[in-house]
């Protein structure tokens, strides 16, 4: 039977429980070193979080756009940016796509 995956937070926690043991192991330039290469990991996750809220605000006005065409009458316009959204979602995010009002009507 295969493993199951470990979730994202329990091992950021591993890893950051790994990286303040070895802070505390070998000499101190190694240490020094340990320490630097924590902080640095810290630094790039925080920007990794920040491109992602950003991500995720782009994508939540894409959406009120796609609403906005779509109440004024503009479903061809909708429709399309909303197909350009499912694949942002899918395949550039990895998320599971989640239908906008353009989805759910059946104006044609």
């Amino acid at each position: 039977m295969a493993e199951a995956e470990v979730p994202k937070s329990q091992r950021n926690a591993e890893d950051s429980q790994r990286s303040a043991e070895d802070t505390q192991k070998g000499t101190p330039a190694q240490r020094r070193l340990s320490m630097q290469r924590s902080a640095r990991i810290r630094e790039l996750e925080a920007e990794m979080e920040r491109y992602r809220q950003a991500s995720e605000d782009a994508l939540q006005q894409l959406d009120w756009c796609i609403g906005y065409l779509h109440g004024a009458g503009q479903t061809g316009i909708a429709r399309s940016l909303s197909r350009n959204r499912t694949y942002i979602r899918t395949h550039l995010m990895g998320r599971a796509e989640q239908p906008v009002p353009s989805q759910l009507t059946d104006e044609r």
